[in-house]
């Protein structure tokens, strides 16, 4: 994470903030996710039967690959953040699309892109960027999403 001055926030709209470590998303993950959430969709949570489907074996649920964002951006060492950093809080998202299914024993990590920063008031910065969830060794990503994050100084 990298802290910085408003002025070189606002001036690094459109830029790449870097990519976050590689994180494997294993069945016992899938499975806890699944008591999480309570959805034990075969596809997710049984070998045997998800062997029989296009994907040949057990996929993560789109919202864990999703609910790993927060722990990939933490690992994310070019991250711009408002100096004098109190906290962030997540804000929602203006869009999020599931392109590609992540199949179990998988690599993810996280690209993200700045598209906007706005001081909403003093001391309040409302970042917007685009997160790519990268599957390694495949060409499509498993989601791409424009995440708001509100930072306080």
């Amino acid at each position: 994470m990298k802290l910085v001055a408003k002025e070189k926030l606002l001036e690094a709209v459109g830029t790449e903030m870097g990519a976050s470590e590689w994180f494997l998303i294993d069945q016992a993950r899938i499975n806890a996710f699944a008591d999480a959430t309570l959805d034990h969709q075969f596809i997710h949570v049984n070998p045997e039967q998800a062997k029989h489907t296009p994907f040949g074996g057990t996929i993560a649920h789109g919202f864990l690959t999703l609910s790993l964002l927060p722990y990939l951006q933490a690992t994310m060492p070019d991250l711009l953040v408002p100096a004098g950093l109190k906290m962030g809080m997540n804000y929602g998202f203006d869009k999020i699309r599931f392109l590609a299914p992540v199949k179990v024993n998988s690599k993810v990590r996280a690209v993200a892109k700045l598209k906007d920063a706005v001081e909403k008031n003093p001391g309040q910065f409302l970042l917007t960027a685009e997160y790519t969830v990268e599957i390694e060794g495949q060409p499509k990503p498993a989601l791409i999403a424009d995440w708001m994050v509100m930072y306080f100084v």
